[in-house]
């Protein structure tokens, strides 16, 4: 049942909604803008080449700890072909992004279960609030960086954990950062993602690749108070 918010409120809901969205995506939507420095002197890679989705398996799910502004932080995602997907953060934060196959465009719900709190928003809007998250960001655990970068052949850093699967180095550079990522091209997942002074900033616990049924991306809201960001962007 949708709960409807006192009126003597609407004019101030754009502001925190946009407040909540930035504090909650934080988490939420893991997006590392990854950069890394070329150890070689190998020719240049493109990063849609080397993290290309092309392939992915069907169905993925894997678990995964990061970490952010010095805290550790627990992701489980499911992944279903490049149309549904489920993320839950630290077992409170719960995202679900819809898309037709292809299409850039997704709708996205973000559900706080601490605060009962639901927030659907479009990604255009996610963008007009300043979130420029697509959905490889969300679906693939990377980010494409934002300017000129540079990307090579790397090698496992030193006191890297094991990744838990195989996977290959890639170094890549953006600006004076240097971030360190062992791709899996089996899952079109980073497996392990460190930064240039060793610090861990991303890993794969356990992942598998069966088969996900469409049930396990059901939005399950009783009791949630429902914001629709989207009317609230549209209004400013």
């Amino acid at each position: 049942m949708k709960t409807s918010q006192p009126p003597l409120l609407m004019h101030k809901k754009s502001n925190r909604v946009r407040q909540t969205m930035r504090s909650t995506l934080l988490l939420a939507l893991v997006c590392i803008g990854a950069s890394g420095y070329a150890n070689t002197v190998d020719k240049p890679l493109g990063f849609e080449a080397v993290f290309a989705e092309k392939g992915q398996p069907e169905a993925l799910h894997f678990t995964s700890t990061f970490r952010v502004d010095g805290m550790d932080h627990k992701l489980e995602v499911w992944r279903l072909h490049d149309e549904h997907l489920k993320r839950v953060t630290d077992g409170t934060l719960e995202v679900h992004v819809e898309r037709k196959s292809g299409d850039p465009e997704f709708h996205m719900t973000v559900m706080d279960r601490k605060k009962n709190l639901l927030t659907e928003i479009d990604r255009t809007n996610l963008y007009q609030i300043g979130n420029f998250t697509d959905w490889f960001d969300l679906a693939h655990g990377i980010k494409h960086p934002m300017g000129p970068y540079q990307l090579a052949r790397g090698s496992k850093p030193v006191g890297m954990p094991a990744a838990v699967e195989p996977c290959d180095w890639f170094d890549l550079k953006q600006g004076p950062a240097t971030t360190h990522i062992c791709w899996s091209g089996k899952n079109k997942l980073p497996l392990l993602i460190g930064a240039q002074d060793g610090q861990l900033l991303w890993q794969v616990t356990q992942v598998d690749r069966k088969p996900i049924v469409k049930k396990a991306f059901e939005i399950h809201d009783a009791g949630f108070i429902r914001n629709n960001a989207n009317d609230d962007i549209a209004h400013d």
